[in-house]
């Protein structure tokens, strides 16, 4: 970061002109979760970080927001460009018609907390007024129900490692300014940095050399838009094969998700002693058909598997058979995944290519009990078996040999509920489908299932209580349209 701006820096561009953009990126990223104006605190230090906040509260200010603007030291003693920062904010006109205690539907109006305190470079332990103002921010959260949004990177938290301060802010989102910083990605940040977003900065291109985030800039672009003269034909014809007596749901939630995301044809294999139950309440534009033995399935005229959710223990060789011998891509969950973890070697020989989409619990099934970083166990398990991996959590990690780390950004607590992975597995194989990569399949296939699951509870009423698979499903359109 400090290689690229000074070389911005070098080539006539102002600081002030990276604080401006920098700022405008951070109120859109609130309006996008927040689109109706409420009320927003902002906690500036003394440096460029606060002003990066400010300039977005001027723009919130603009949009209808009530701001309180809390600086942690006198204004005497704040850099030039912040100090000026705060005249221009002063002088900003609010909009007439402000936020006001309840937004008209009856629902209290957000309240949100602008963390503009320390940024880039900054260490723990934190000092006062600084340890006064984070202590303040996170009492707001705990007992106001106020959003936090870090401005680049959560007061408290070291950017490089991701080392924290007891009294570190506890954001809700991260606005991080041209590229995430490593410390931002870190196992043990995951909790005070929250849902990342990443602002880019025309000026300030950044190549990371081993490590990438998954965002709508980096995103776009692998989804084309279609010729007008399109067919069915050309977006894949997907196979099915889950559930089992008790979990049925897993092969009927896993066929939306390929219909939602794309696939021209979805066909649903299943075990004949469950065939009537998933016929009668499978999506309708799916073909559901029942199964005598698995390894008939080799003869299937199949573009992507998908195999796994509800299928259960029993017919284990035969999924064995069909995970290696299949020519074809194919994205490999739950059962399936636990079946493999008896004979992990069997990795080596596939015929086709294979995306593996574990939770925690099912890796350490597959790799074993590792004290190391899930994206050190990442890269060491795609380093041995010749896969792509998307391994699920709050910080979803996706990994291939000779490709860089990625990270996701999106998503909710919401989403730690049954049947998420049912639908990120049929949304994958039509990613695979429609000529993506199975890594930039996996990548694509995080980021929209999370930023669904965002828009049902940031604009359509979901909480992290209520938030369902069906309600991803409902919203992977707007999280496509973002693409």
């Amino acid at each position: 970061m400090r290689d690229a701006e000074n070389a911005a820096f070098a080539r006539g561009i102002p600081a002030e002109a990276l604080m401006n953009q920098a700022g405008a990126g951070i109120a859109r990223a609130v309006q996008q979760f927040f689109s109706r104006p409420g009320y927003c605190l902002v906690f500036s230090g003394k440096g460029n970080n606060g002003g990066d906040a400010l300039v977005a509260a001027a723009h919130l200010k603009r949009a209808g927001w009530h701001i309180d603007v809390h600086l942690s030291f006198p204004e005497s003693e704040c850099s030039e460009l912040l100090r000026k920062k705060v005249t221009e904010f002063r002088d900003t006109p609010a909009l007439a018609a402000a936020a006001s205690a309840a937004n008209a539907d009856g629902t209290p109006a957000p309240i949100i907390i602008l963390d503009g305190l320390l940024g880039l470079g900054s260490r723990p332990p934190l000092r006062d007024p600084i340890l006064a103002a984070c202590r303040e921010i996170n009492r707001l959260r705990r007992e106001q129900n106020a959003y936090v949004f870090a401005v680049d990177q959560p007061t408290g938290l070291d950017g490089d490692s991701g080392k924290a301060d007891s009294d570190c802010v506890v954001a809700d989102f991260t606005v991080t300014i041209a590229a995430a910083k490593r410390g931002l990605v870190a196992d043990d940040a995951t909790n005070f940095v929250g849902r990342l977003e990443v602002v880019p900065l025309s000026d300030l291109p950044i190549e990371t050399a081993d490590e990438t985030v998954a965002c709508a800039a980096t995103l776009r672009g692998l989804l084309p838009r279609r010729q007008f003269e399109a067919h069915k034909n050309q977006f894949g014809r997907i196979g099915i094969v889950a559930g089992s007596r008790g979990f049925a749901g897993a092969a009927t939630m896993c066929a939306w998700g390929a219909l939602r995301a794309g696939a021209g044809l979805v066909e649903v294999f299943v075990p004949e002693n469950i065939y009537e139950v998933v016929a009668a309440s499978a999506p309708f534009e799916s073909m559901v058909k029942p199964v005598t033995s698995y390894r008939d399935l080799l003869d299937e005229k199949i573009d992507v598997w998908g195999i796994g959710p509800g299928l259960g223990k029993e017919n284990a060789r035969e999924i064995i058979d069909l995970v290696q011998r299949t020519k074809n891509a194919m994205v490999v969950d739950a059962d399936a995944l636990n079946i493999i973890s008896t004979d992990v070697s069997i990795l080596k020989n596939c015929r086709g290519p294979r995306l593996l989409t574990p939770h925690p619990g099912e890796m350490k099934r597959l790799a074993g009990d590792h004290k190391i970083s899930r994206s050190e166990l990442a890269k060491k398990f795609t380093a041995e078996f010749p896969v792509t991996l998307l391994l699920k959590g709050s910080r979803t990690v996706v990994a291939e040999n000779g490709k860089r780390i990625s990270y996701n950004t999106t998503g909710n607590p919401g989403m730690a509920t049954g049947g998420m992975g049912d639908v990120l597995t049929g949304v994958c194989a039509a990613l695979i489908a429609q000529n993506l990569s199975p890594f930039d399949a996996a990548r694509v296939g995080a980021w929209v299932c999370g930023l669904a699951a965002e828009t049902a509870i940031f604009n359509s009423g979901e909480s992290e209580q209520s938030l369902l698979p069906r309600d991803v499903l409902t919203h992977l359109g707007r999280a496509f349209r973002e693409l």
